[in-house]
């Protein structure tokens, strides 16, 4: 019968390769590590690793068990521990899209008043693997402008956008109504340090033209990148809602980027954990906030 030091043992070769880390983790031999799996796999009529020299090699059958039954069984564990304890849970959020960062959190402040027994987790990297780690149980909640096929996921729409150039007001394109691509061949263009193939301007501006910018600079921060925009250090891609709440203030103009990049601020769920009643209240409150561009810097 599988049990959970199974799943375990799954896990650690997963992630090292060996017998080793699980073994001392669980405070036992590998000989009896080695001897338990070999009856689970007698048992289910199934191979779960295979040795490749010195190390072993989850098959696909091990590695599916490793990566989604484990991780479900340990949110489940981390929920019953939750209720027992008299709180409802934790609502984990990981956000691809950096600029959407001050929206949220006009959503989590209704939420935490309407949900006082729920914590709230708030994951922000640039290269967040987003789809990965709300399918791989590591977060609950994901805010993204690019939803994915998932058979297990299912995203739901709060606002949609449009990705404009944000220059600076004394820039030689500040007056124009749109620009081609060619006319940013002259341009150093200033992005968050992520993958050009996740990156709009790149795919449905740049590359569709077979053009490129004159150089590229990476920045992690939103406001140092508008700072550098309206110094005049560069270009940026950027909401159009960004650019209208802080032009004022720095000094940015936004310009069409040549017939528009129009996208949706999404929020993706497990479809598991669609029903569960703060997951479902939070997408509620997300669809009912004031939309960025509703809203005032001040």
């Amino acid at each position: 019968m599988l049990e959970r030091v199974h799943l375990v043992v799954l896990r650690e070769v997963a992630e090292h390769g060996s017998l080793t880390a699980a073994a001392e983790g669980l405070g036992l031999t590998q000989s009896a590590l080695s001897h338990s799996m070999k009856k689970l796999e007698g048992q289910l009529g199934v191979t779960l690793w295979r040795r490749e020299g010195r190390s072993l090699r989850l098959t696909q059958a091990g590695d599916q068990v490793a990566r989604e039954v484990l991780p479900r069984l340990e949110v489940a564990e981390e929920r019953l521990s939750q209720f027992a304890s008299g709180r409802r849970g934790t609502l984990r959020i990981g956000i691809e899209c950096h600029p959407c960062y001050r929206w949220l959190l006009r959503v989590v402040a209704p939420f935490l008043a309407r949900f006082p027994n729920v914590e709230v987790d708030v994951k922000q990297k640039v290269q967040f693997e987003g789809a990965p780690a709300l399918s791989g149980y590591e977060v609950d909640l994901l805010v993204t402008p690019d939803p994915v096929e998932h058979p297990d996921l299912r995203f739901h729409g709060v606002f949609d956008y449009e990705q404009v150039l944000a220059v600076g007001r004394g820039h030689r394109l500040a007056g124009r109504a749109c620009i081609e691509a060619s006319e940013l061949k002259e341009e150093v263009l200033i992005t968050y340090p992520v993958p050009q193939d996740r990156l709009d301007i790149f795919t449905h501006f740049l590359a569709p033209a077979n053009q490129r910018p004159a150089a590229q600079k990476t920045v992690e921060n939103t406001d140092i990148l508008m700072q550098l925009v309206a110094s005049g250090r560069g270009v940026a891609a950027l909401p159009r809602w960004l650019v209208e709440e802080y032009g004022p203030l720095l000094g940015l103009v936004a310009v069409r980027l040549g017939g528009g990049i129009f996208k949706q601020i999404c929020l993706g769920v497990r479809e598991a954990d669609e029903r569960v009643d703060y997951i479902a209240s939070f997408i509620e409150l997300a669809r009912g906030a004031p939309r960025p561009c509703e809203e005032s810097v001040l």
